[in-house]
């Protein structure tokens, strides 16, 4: 049996991306699109047993005309997500089998991953019920108001969260229940407001967020020197075939 779900997140609505065309998750990144790069590293895993890409109700219907092919071939189930990213967690949930016990939320704007780091957040997961990836905060942090500096915010013990995160499947059901999905900016503090400790696991500066287009071209640079992921490196028959695009 295999026992983890992977929720990846694909319903944002990419407002600081700006691009006419494209969604963030939706854009061509080294030949095949964001979301694409987010999954694949988690369809080699014999531990992962399903993969859900969550998607807004107004794209739907183009996820599905234009990603119908690779869906199918990957074997990946599509939900339709809600107004903010706890409903979307939310919606995916209900749709995770049974038979997994663990659920990652991963965002589909990370297309920068690497095996190792989740193994390790995987592996915490399993031994805490609830892990995430993060980095520790190196910058100096201002806090300001109407762009006048207010104080210096110690950066001490500050950490950036990052996806993916790790949770028992009914630990996240339980704090899903009992939180407001609408208020949350992550699946951790859900479970943090329940009383249970969440386990920090150090990720990568690598591991960047695509938000603006500035940050795809970073992560266009990234991949070239990241590893290739089993199934669907350059080796993969459908690896540059235009169904990727």
């Amino acid at each position: 049996m295999k026992p983890f779900a992977v929720i990846v997140l694909a319903a944002g609505r990419s407002s600081r991306f700006q691009d006419k065309h494209y969604r963030k998750p939706f854009v061509p990144l080294d030949n095949r699109a964001v979301w694409l790069h987010s999954v694949e590293r988690f369809l080699q895993r014999d531990d992962v047993g399903q993969v859900l890409v969550v998607v807004s109700k107004d794209d739907r219907q183009m996820f599905q005309e234009k990603f119908g092919a690779n869906i199918a071939i990957l074997g990946l189930q599509v939900v339709e997500g809600g107004d903010q990213r706890g409903d979307s967690v939310k919606n995916a949930l209900c749709h995770v089998r049974p038979e997994c016990e663990f659920v990652a939320v991963h965002d589909a704007a990370r297309p920068c991953l690497v095996d190792e780091w989740i193994d390790r957040v995987f592996e915490a997961g399993r031994q805490s019920g609830a892990a995430l990836l993060a980095v520790p905060v190196v910058a100096t942090l201002k806090r300001a108001s109407q762009r006048t500096v207010q104080e210096t915010v110690p950066r001490a013990a500050l950490w950036e969260a990052q996806t993916p995160q790790v949770f028992r499947r009914q630990l996240l059901l339980d704090a899903y229940a009992h939180g407001d999905a609408g208020r949350a900016t992550d699946d951790a503090e859900m479970v943090e407001k329940l009383g249970h400790p969440v386990t920090l696991i150090q990720g990568s500066p690598l591991n960047i967020k695509i938000t603006t287009r500035e940050d795809l071209r970073l992560a266009e640079a990234v991949l070239k020197v990241l590893p290739k992921p089993k199934l669907l490196g350059f080796d993969h028959p459908f690896a540059n075939d235009d169904m990727w695009r």
